[in-house]
C-alpha cells in the first residue's frame, strides 16, 4: 500500500511539474507581445514617419488598455472557468502585433496593436490561476511561471529585429508564430492539469478576503512598477552618459539589468520556501533602495554592480507579488491576478514620461534621485503585514485552532 501511495505521488508531481513547465513556456510565448510593440517602434518611426509622439500613442494603446482590463477578466475568471481563454487570448495578442505593419493607417494600427493588448490582459489572470493550481502552494514553482514572462517580454526585441529588421513592416505576420506556439503550449498545459486533479475551486470556501492588505501590498507594487520602468526606459542613455562608453555601454547596462531580473525571478521562489514570503520582500525592498542609490551616486564602472543588485532586489519579489495578492483575496484569485499583473504595473509606465519630463527640465541623473525613496516607501507600506495563509489552508488556520496565521518576521 505505501509503496502504491508514494507511486501516486510521484506520478502527481510529475503531472504538475509538467503543467507548470508547460505553462511557462506559454507565458514566454504571450509576453513576447508584451515587448514586441515598444520593440517596433523604431521601423514604425523609420518606415512611416510617426513622429515621437505618434509612436508613443502606439505603445500608450497597448499597454494602457492592457493594464486596465486586465482586472476586469480577473473578475470574470472568478466567476467561470475560462480555460479556453487561454490558447484564444495568445491567439488574440499575436495578431494584433501580426497585423500591425500590414495595415497603414495610424487609426488601424491603434486598433490592432490595442486588440493586441487585449489578448494579453486576457491571458494573465486566468493563466496565473491555473499555476496557482498547477504549483499547490510551491512558490518555486511560481518563480518558475514568472520567469517564463520575462524571458518573453526579453526575447521580443530580439525577435522584431529578426523578423522586420531583414523583411520591413511588411514581414510582421511571421510574428504570430509564437502566439501559435503558445495557444499549442497553453492548451497542453489545461490537458496536463486536468490530469493531474488541479482544477481551480472558484468562489465559496476559499477563505476571507483582506482588501486592507491587498491594497497595501498594491502600492508597494505600485512604488517597484515606477522603479523599473524608469530604469529600463533610461539606464542605457544614464550610463552611456557616466561611463562614456557610448551605444555598447548602454546596451550592456540594460541587458544586466534583464539578465538579472531572470536570476532573481527564481531566487525569489526558492527563498521564500525557506525564509517566508514576507520576509524576502521585504528584504528585497531595503536592497533595492541601497542600489538604485548607487547607480544613481557611484561613479565609473562599478554602475553595473548597482545595475545587477537593482535587477535582483526588484525581480526577487516579483511572483511573490502575485501569490501574496492571490492569498490575500482568495475569493477573488482573477481579480487579484489582474491587479498584480496589470493595473498596479500600468502606474510605472505612467510615470515614465514624467521621470522624462524632469530630465528634460533638469538632467537625468536629477530626474532618476526620487527613484531612490520608492523603495523604501514600498518598504513602509509592507510594515505590519501578517503572511496570509497557504492555498487551502485559510479555513483551517481560523476554523479549527481559532488563530490568525502567525506574522512573519521583518
Amino acid at each position: 500500500m505505501g509503496g502504491r501511495r508514494h507511486d501516486r505521488r510521484v506520478s502527481t508531481k510529475r503531472v504538475r511539474n509538467r503543467a507548470i513547465t508547460l505553462l511557462s513556456l506559454g507565458h514566454a510565448c504571450v509576453d513576447v507581445y508584451q515587448g514586441a510593440v515598444a520593440a517596433l517602434v523604431p521601423f514604425f518611426v523609420a518606415e512611416r514617419a510617426y513622429s515621437y509622439a505618434a509612436a508613443s500613442g502606439v505603445v500608450l494603446a497597448a499597454s494602457l488598455l492592457s493594464s486596465l482590463v486586465q482586472p476586469l477578466f480577473g473578475a470574470l475568471t472568478d466567476r467561470w472557468a475560462m480555460p479556453w481563454l487561454l490558447p484564444l487570448s495568445a491567439l488574440t495578442g499575436g495578431a494584433g502585433v501580426a497585423l500591425s505593419g500590414v495595415v497603414h493607417s495610424y487609426a488601424l494600427t491603434l486598433t490592432v496593436v490595442a486588440v493586441s493588448g487585449i489578448g494579453v490582459a486576457a491571458y494573465h489572470p486566468e493563466a496565473a490561476r491555473a499555476a496557482r493550481d498547477a504549483a499547490h502552494g510551491s512558490h518555486t514553482a511560481m518563480g518558475w511561471f514568472s520567469l517564463g514572462g520575462n524571458v518573453g517580454f526579453a526575447l521580443a526585441p530580439l525577435l522584431v529585429a529578426a523578423v522586420v529588421a531583414t523583411g520591413g513592416l511588411g514581414a510582421s505576420p511571421l510574428l504570430v508564430v509564437p502566439a501559435v506556439a503558445g495557444a499549442v503550449l497553453c492548451a497542453a498545459a489545461m490537458r496536463s492539469a486536468a490530469g493531474g486533479g488541479t482544477a481551480a475551486v472558484r468562489g465559496e470556501g476559499a477563505g476571507c478576503d483582506d482588501w486592507g492588505s491587498f491594497l497595501r501590498l498594491s502600492g508597494a507594487i505600485v512604488c517597484r512598477s515606477i522603479v523599473f520602468v524608469g530604469l529600463s526606459a533610461f539606464v542605457a542613455l544614464y550610463v552611456r552618459q557616466r561611463t562614456g562608453g557610448g551605444d555598447v555601454a548602454g546596451t550592456a547596462a540594460l541587458c544586466v539589468l534583464y539578465v538579472g531580473g531572470a536570476v532573481g525571478t527564481v531566487a525569489g521562489g526558492r527563498l521564500a520556501g525557506r525564509f517566508g514570503r514576507l520576509r524576502v520582500v521585504r528584504h528585497a525592498y531595503v536592497l533595492t533602495g541601497l542600489a538604485v542609490a548607487g547607480v544613481v551616486l557611484v561613479p565609473g564602472p562599478s554602475v553595473y554592480l548597482f545595475v545587477a543588485l537593482t535587477s535582483a532586489g526588484l525581480y526577487v519579489p516579483f511572483s511573490l507579488h502575485i501569490t501574496l495578492g492571490q492569498d490575500y483575496l482568495p475569493r477573488r484569485v482573477g481579480t487579484a491576478s489582474g491587479v498584480t499583473l496589470g493595473l498596479a504595473v500600468s502606474v510605472g509606465g505612467l510615470a515614465a514620461p514624467v521621470v522624462g519630463a524632469l530630465a528634460d527640465a533638469t538632467s537625468l541623473r536629477t530626474a532618476l534621485v526620487p527613484l531612490i525613496a520608492l523603495p523604501a516607501l514600498g518598504r513602509l507600506l509592507l510594515c505590519g503585514l501578517r503572511e496570509p495563509a497557504p492555498p487551502g489552508r485559510a479555513a483551517d488556520s481560523s476554523d479549527s485552532s481559532g488563530q490568525r496565521p502567525r506574522t512573519a518576521s521583518a
